[in-house]
């Protein structure tokens, strides 16, 4: 028998507001919790407005029926949402790693209510994924053409939101996985934010910067019809940076009569950017950790060393906070291999290694050939060159952080990991790590910084104001560590304290599927 899923149009929903109401600080983590958990317990008091069948009435366990048992019949629940995805998807198995981290964590819900269970299958189908030709002329005069895609996967709490990533791994499992999880991560801003990424297979390196404008020129084309400032709000990713975001805020103005609307976030301060966006992610990832370190150790990152994956804004600017506490970063890498500073990186140090990759574009070789103290390590990750670190943020790419990765911390006395990239830290590698006693910050929840700033800065743009560096810093703060919270609380209802990756998939899963309900399931 298929799952038949009925709805019962109860109310007109309510229209959606073209501002965004934004607290100011402090953020109050009980609060937002409370409201999360009374929000779903109250309507489900409302069961006939949306009415899914029982779970045992469906064909999900044809031939085996549904364990009494809360442990096994969770642990059945989670294995039936994975094998949704895994039936409709077979060969995205980015995405399906992504649904499986989130689906296991909230076992516990699903065997509470068949409700949860069905929320969460209804959020596994993107609203609308669009993949379009993006044709483009090179500097010799040939046409080239790449693809570019657009995810719009949930706008139960708001426009969707997401960035877009250059770079030849992008298609649509790459995309679906990062607009997944960017449901779950806004969700924690507290911010009126749906989930959503998009970006193309274009590779912007060894391209010229007249190349870069006319491909962002015809991709800006291509995505325009699908996009607004109530709709869909895009922003940088891996590939997209400020110059980009410029050129496609340019087009984008073009096609619509010079219009000038908060379509894109990672804007210049300038022109209706927001200041502290550019060190958002990595000043964000820092104050998470902080937070974390303080509840779960309390400890302080003063004198700690910290082993950072990649080079981009994200590891330059949380190294960069690391500093302002008193921390010490050791070490970067890039796609060539790692450069490690025994004795940590100074600010002046980091300003090189900042001029090295933000202003030329070069390798960490640049730096290594000019800094006699550091040592440069071909085709190696950080994690495989210290020997002695207390806190590790992967803030390269996806599952880069692996089982003998997570081995060789546990065993140089690392005792916190945070999440800079979108999922760096493989499966197997999380289970090692919290077995060795690292306190553990998912990307979702640590690396939140950014979509965070950009939801201010859609406030901003919404009231054509600018708010001032201290202000946006001050309400960065506040909102990491309001996200801390809620996961932590969480995680201590359903699970254990100290597990906040399954804290913040709960936090965020409760707030999505009371959306969903009171929406009418949309």
């Amino acid at each position: 028998m298929k799952t038949q899923i009925s709805f019962l149009l109860f109310s007109t929903l309510a229209s959606i507001s073209s501002g965004f109401n934004i607290p100011p600080p402090p953020y109050t983590h009980k609060t937002s919790l409370s409201a999360k958990q009374n929000s779903f317990e109250r309507d489900l008091r409302f069961k006939g407005a949306v009415n899914f069948r029982p779970v045992e009435e469906t064909s999900f366990f044809q031939g085996e029926g549904l364990s009494k048992d809360p442990r096994k019949r969770a642990q059945q629940l989670v294995d039936a949402a994975v094998n949704v995805a895994k039936r409709r998807d077979p060969d995205q198995s980015l995405f399906i790693q992504t649904v499986t981290e989130v689906a296991t964590s909230l076992g516990p819900l699903f065997a509470e209510t068949d409700e949860y269970f069905f929320a969460f299958k209804h959020m596994l189908e993107p609203e609308q994924l669009y993949q379009f030709r993006v044709p483009w002329v090179d500097d010799e005069g040939r046409t080239r053409v790449q693809r570019g895609f657009r995810v719009q996967f949930s706008s139960a709490l708001g426009p969707y939101k997401g960035g877009l990533r250059y770079h030849p791994s992008v298609g649509v499992d790459t995309i679906k996985f990062l607009g997944f999880e960017q449901i779950f991560k806004n969700a924690l801003t507290t911010l009126n934010l749906g989930g959503g990424k998009g970006g193309s297979d274009f590779d912007p390196k060894g391209k010229s910067e007249a190349e870069i404008m006319r491909f962002c020129q015809s991709f800006m084309t291509a995505l325009e019809p699908y996009i607004g400032p109530n709709r869909d709000v895009p922003a940088g990713d891996i590939g997209v940076g400020g110059r980009e975001i410029g050129y496609l805020f340019g087009q984008y103005k073009r096609l619509n009569q010079g219009r000038f609307e908060g379509v894109l976030t990672g804007k210049s301060a300038d022109w209706g950017g927001s200041y502290v966006r550019p060190e958002a992610t990595g000043w964000g990832l820092v104050f998470f950790a902080e937070e974390a370190m303080k509840y779960q150790k309390n400890e302080s990152l003063l004198g700690k060393r910290c082993a950072l994956s990649g080079s981009g804004n994200v590891a330059q600017f949380a190294a960069q906070q690391l500093l302002k506490l008193g921390a010490t970063p050791v070490t970067f890498s890039d796609s060539s291999g790692t450069i490690y500073e025994p004795d940590g990186f100074t600010q002046e140090k980091l300003d090189l290694l900042m001029e090295v990759k933000a202003v030329r574009g070069a390798r960490l070789t640049d730096y290594a050939a000019k800094s006699p103290s550091s040592s440069y390590h071909a085709s190696e990750r950080p994690w495989s060159v210290v020997d002695e670190i207390d806190l590790a943020f992967p803030c390269a790419t996806q599952n880069e952080l692996e089982e003998q990765d997570a081995i060789n911390l546990v065993k140089a006395g690392c005792v916190g990991v945070f999440e800079g990239a979108n999922m760096p830290t493989t499966p197997g590698a999380v289970e090692i790590l919290e077995a060795g006693g690292c306190v553990f910050g998912p990307a979702k929840a640590a690396n939140a910084g950014g979509v965070a700033v950009s939801g201010l800065e859609m406030a901003q743009n919404a009231q054509m104001t600018q708010w001032t560096e201290a202000d946006v810093e001050q309400r960065l703060n506040e909102i990491m560590k309001d996200i801390y919270h809620q996961c932590a609380d969480c995680a201590e209802t359903y699970h254990d304290r100290t597990q906040i990756k399954e804290g913040a998939n709960i936090a965020a899963f409760l707030k999505v599927a009371a959306a969903l309900r009171e929406q009418g399931a949309v």
